[in-house]
């Protein structure tokens, strides 16, 4: 299996990426028979930049094109392309394990100027046993304006044999400095076909299952595997979707909104519990506290777990912030459906298992209704970007749902 195979629906892009690690391969393999620096030219450049919609599979593609530069298989030699999946340099990097390849994603509202620094001077360095240094940094539409401008001068001078992989929604997610010293890649929502082959291929999901969930996610690899194998992600995905049949009036507005925020505040303490009570516990250990929570810290310890649990509580709010907004496109998909009832669209409906609730609201209003509830779901969603407190911006879609 080559680490191509990950890339679902993302043809050219594999193309193109396939062609840029050859030439990588090339360049490193005539630098060191020369004994000198990586020389220019051909498709590889130093810096890139992945970008396409939610479930398009950014960070997949990133992560597989740096396995490929680091390929070692002796199949090159003979013309094979790099990136075979199961030499030492494939295998490290997908498992994220290999020495030259730093790979940067954050449970965190933003990603900082401090964190930045500490990338950049890494990318200084030469490769320690690898051919190339590469930094993945899945999360670039976070950076904060100090930061990008800490990356820009990296990108701008790179080291001989560093390559950034940078990820973003969308062009607009990062400075116009540095994505104009990046090659673009856009990839697109892979066809829910190809998703539903996937799960069932390398997840050993049931064939129907994975059809059903590829087409509710409409081709979101990541949401698509957890509806398929969590009981509580369907179940709070149908809670959702029967929103729009309980806001008739201002008290089920009201009450829906505040169940929604409560579900997910629940899921960032679900979160917490699992991930928090370790990095304590290590932390504690790490500080020379003794065995127990009800032990006391070492003096001169206190900042540490302070900080430590700074960052905890702002991993709570993006957990459930990233919950909350991943119910409204759930609602925004349902009421998609709708609309393509309503103008007799021969489009499939994402949400076939609530075909009853679809055409209970598509028989209560028109497409203009329709439209104006979507838009309202919208604005949630850029008002909760904005920081607006999450129930009252919820509240206001809601009370917005029922005026149609």
């Amino acid at each position: 299996m080559s680490v191509w195979d990950d890339l679902v629906g993302q043809d050219r892009v594999t193309e193109q990426l396939s062609a840029a690690a050859r030439d990588a391969d090339a360049l490193v393999t005539a630098a060191a028979s020369a004994a000198g620096e990586v020389p220019p030219g051909g498709s590889m450049t130093h810096a890139w930049l992945f970008t396409g919609p939610p479930g398009s599979g950014r960070a997949t593609a990133a992560r597989a094109f740096a396995a490929a530069l680091q390929c070692v298989s002796p199949d090159r030699a003979v013309g094979g392309t790099p990136g075979c999946g199961f030499c030492e340099g494939c295998h490290t990097t997908l498992v994220g394990t290999h020495a030259d390849v730093e790979i940067v994603r954050t449970d965190q509202l933003s990603i900082g100027v401090k964190e930045t620094r500490d990338l950049v001077r890494r990318a200084q360095l030469s490769p320690a046993g690898g051919r190339w240094q590469v930094i993945v940094l899945e999360d670039a539409d976070r950076l904060t304006e100090g930061a990008g401008n800490v990356l820009l001068k990296a990108v701008e001078e790179p080291a001989p044999r560093t390559v950034w992989l940078l990820c973003a929604p969308s062009l607009e997610d990062v400075l116009p400095t540095i994505r104009s010293r990046c090659r673009l890649l856009t990839l697109r929502t892979p066809p829910v076909a190809a998703v539903a082959d996937l799960l069932a291929r390398r997840d050993g999901i049931e064939p129907e299952l994975a059809a059903r969930v590829a087409r509710a996610t409409q081709g979101h690899i990541g949401r698509a595997r957890r509806l398929a194998t969590d009981e509580r992600a369907r179940a709070r995905r149908a809670a959702v979707l029967k929103m729009p049949l309980r806001v008739d009036d201002v008290g089920g507005c009201l009450k829906a909104a505040q169940e929604l925020i409560d579900a997910a505040a629940e899921d960032a303490k679900q979160v917490a519990e699992e991930v928090d009570t370790k990095e304590t516990e290590e932390m504690r250990a790490a500080l020379g506290a003794a065995a127990g929570t009800g032990s006391r810290l070492p003096r001169g310890t206190a900042g540490a777990m302070k900080e430590l649990q700074d960052r905890q509580k702002r991993r709570s709010t993006r957990t459930q912030r990233d919950s909350l907004d991943l119910a409204l496109v759930d609602l925004t998909g349902f009421y998609r459906d709708v609309l393509a009832m309503q103008l007799g669209s021969r489009v499939e409906v994402a949400n076939a298992d609530m075909r009853d609730a679809l055409e209970r609201v598509a028989g209560a209003s028109g497409p203009e209704g329709t439209l104006r509830r979507i838009e309202a779901i919208i604005e949630c969603r850029r008002a909760l970007d904005r920081n607006v407190a999450p129930l009252l911006a919820v509240e206001a879609m809601t009370m917005a749902l029922r005026a149609g």
